[in-house]
């Protein structure tokens, strides 16, 4: 027991080297690689980095006899600290379990790679230091992880009018027939918004204010579902689902966020358009904002045909 109870706290390459169970298999190791990055599931963790410390070994096959010193026929260093950096730069994560379950994928996707130990510990939290430890064999990873291209999406933002009006249905109908996945986005809603006189509180209200009404549009047309997610909006496009979006979770998991606040409805869903590589962006009932990054076409709630 004793010697299990040191293995959980010894360094990865030990537990490597103690549970190793085929062979003989070579490791490479990243040790105390430290990065501030902001991530936690509290409140207290949003809007500020943190220090997290990152130790993997990856034991990878034999390298072979005649390697005659050529640096591509290895697995390099540099390939697992882009894994770690690459994770990081993708959303912004609550859990580290899902940060080191996500590296972990991404490094046995390597062909040399067989097993990988990430072991991620947060520094600032605690007297000591508060961490998760995962191993993954290349059998228990999909070999598709980045394989499958996302969609690109076609966009109509509508503005309450647009909700409103008589031409709602018509409009769904003409965007769902062009052979792309659609996403509808909204603004907030007309009802008075409580004020907080503090940025990033009224940031919050302000995105609930869009989902309040997302859910309002979505209650005119069944074929709308309200979804709020990068798994939700990846599956709904890939299955045909006409979606709402939700803005909180992913303007407030966003690496890159929006520069423009929530009450700039349009231009948020812009940078929304961007991120999700949308085909186009059709703005109905509202005006178009300047430098949106993306293409819009505006549209008047009279007009009938998109």
């Amino acid at each position: 027991m004793s010697s299990e109870i040191r293995l959980a706290f010894a360094h990865p390459s030990e537990r490597s080297e103690a549970t190793a169970t085929r062979g003989t298999l070579d490791r490479i190791s990243l040790r105390d690689h430290i990065v501030e990055v902001e991530i936690g599931a509290f409140q207290a963790e949003r809007g500020t980095t943190q220090r997290i410390c990152f130790n993997v070994v990856v034991e990878i096959a034999p390298l072979p006899a005649d390697l005659d010193d050529d640096v591509d026929r290895i697995l390099s260093y540099d390939r697992v600290s882009e894994a770690i950096a690459h994770e990081l730069s993708e959303e912004r994560l609550n859990l580290l379990e899902t940060l080191a379950e996500r590296i972990a994928e991404r490094i046995l996707l390597e062909p040399q790679a067989v097993r990988a130990f990430v072991r991620i510990e947060k520094l600032d939290r605690g007297p000591g230091a508060l961490g998760v430890e995962i191993v993954r064999a290349r059998d228990q990873v999909a070999s598709d992880v980045d394989s499958e291209e996302r969609p690109h999406p076609r966009l109509m933002y509508l503005s309450n009018a647009a909700i409103d009006g008589d031409n709602l249905a018509a409009w769904i109908d003409q965007m769902q027939c062009r052979q792309r996945p659609l996403i509808l986005c909204v603004g907030a809603h007309d009802m008075a918004t409580p004020q907080t006189g503090h940025k990033w509180t009224q940031r919050r209200i302000d995105l609930l204010s869009i989902e309040q009404n997302a859910w309002r549009l979505a209650a005119k047309d069944d074929r709308c579902v309200v979804v709020s997610t990068r798994t939700e909006l990846d599956w709904a496009m890939k299955n045909g689902q006409i979606c709402v979006w939700a803005p909180s979770k992913i303007v407030l998991d966003a690496v890159d966020g929006p520069s423009a606040p929530p009450s700039e409805a349009v231009a948020l869903a812009a940078w929304f358009a961007g991120t999700f590589e949308a085909g186009e962006m059709i703005v109905i009932g509202a005006a178009l904002p300047e430098n949106p990054g993306v293409p819009l076409r505006a549209v008047a709630v009279e007009q009938t045909q998109l």
